[in-house]
């Protein structure tokens, strides 16, 4: 027996398919415009020239990190109930739901990082044009999540599904090149 879809489980489809298209058409239409050479790209780069310009599109992950962390530490200053830190409790009102963005990108940020090292070992000079993309859905995802946070399930989803897919894509990459000998 079919049974029907909550509203939530609805906002959940609608922001996830959202998300999916327009990260289906960045990564199409940058993959195929954004010329490598604006970001000195070049077929000759060796694994050192690789992982050093994926760190230097990664730095402003780890930006955003910090941000969410600067956040729950500047709201535990503010908030009495949560001064003496998270050991002493579960976070207040005050700082639940920066607490919980900062969890989640902390988890969305290590899988993120690992999946675009490992693609600095396996792409190739102008394909790495894919890392910059791939950073940019992860912030606009690590926004939207954050501000959606508080309307819900379905408020985060779009920011949710944006970040996943640029993961999903970044590992998706990785073990097709992977499979294929690369």
């Amino acid at each position: 027996m079919a049974r029907a879809f909550s509203s939530d489980q609805m906002g959940i489809i609608r922001g996830s398919a959202a998300a999916l298209t327009l990260a289906a058409i960045v990564l199409t239409a940058g993959y195929v415009w954004l010329p490598p050479g604006l970001l000195r790209l070049n077929p000759e780069m060796g694994l050192g020239e690789r992982v050093a310009f994926t760190l230097k599109a990664d730095i402003l992950m780890f930006l955003w990190l910090a941000g969410c962390v600067g956040a729950v530490s500047r709201g535990r200053f503010y908030s009495p109930a949560d001064i003496r830190g998270s050991a002493f409790g579960q976070p207040s009102p005050a700082i639940a739901v920066r607490a919980a963005v900062l969890q989640n990108s902390l988890e969305q940020t290590v899988l993120a990082f690992g999946a675009h090292l490992t693609l600095a070992a396996l792409l190739r000079g102008p394909e790495l044009v894919l890392i910059p993309l791939l950073v940019a859905l992860f912030l606009a995802g690590r926004v939207a999540f954050a501000f959606g946070y508080a309307k819900g399930a379905s408020g985060r989803a779009f920011g949710m599904a944006l970040t996943a897919a640029s993961i999903i894509v970044s590992y998706g990459v990785a073990v097709g090149l992977v499979a294929v000998g690369r």
